[in-house]
């Protein structure tokens, strides 16, 4: 069951950028725009070694984490070869120039997260798992 929360305008995510929204207990999600409009919600975090995706450069579908630059992919969380790794993808809509993320994904994103495993891909790396917040 879908629960959608909306987090903001689309036009308050700069174009190739990133925005980070809280809610109650979750783990920081990183809203990010591509050139053509298309809007991405993963985890805040690298697979790496957490460190803040939305601080690091969109370009294509892909952003680079500002620590180590490493590359992920922003339809799947999936780090580009030859790094591995994965961070939680979030499933959200636009409606009517409207962010909403689906509360139940975030969640079970934040649960994946926690077993260092994306849930369509199982598990990642083995590291210990650090998440930074803004």
């Amino acid at each position: 069951m879908q629960n959608w929360l909306e987090v903001g305008s689309l036009e308050h995510i700069p174009l190739q950028g990133a925005r980070v929204v809280e809610y109650a207990d979750l783990p920081p999600l990183a809203l990010f725009r591509t050139a053509d409009d298309q809007v991405y919600a993963l985890l805040d975090r690298c697979p790496h070694q957490g460190g803040p995706l939305s601080q690091g450069m969109v370009f294509a579908d892909s952003v680079s984490c500002p620590l180590h630059n490493w590359q992920i992919d922003l339809k799947s969380g999936q780090a580009h070869a030859p790094d591995v790794g994965c961070t939680p993808v979030v499933a959200l809509k636009l409606m009517a120039g409207q962010v909403y993320v689906d509360a139940h994904s975030w969640r079970a994103a934040a649960s994946a997260a926690h077993k260092m495993a994306c849930p369509q891909h199982g598990a990642a790396r083995s590291m210990p798992l650090r998440i930074y917040s803004m």
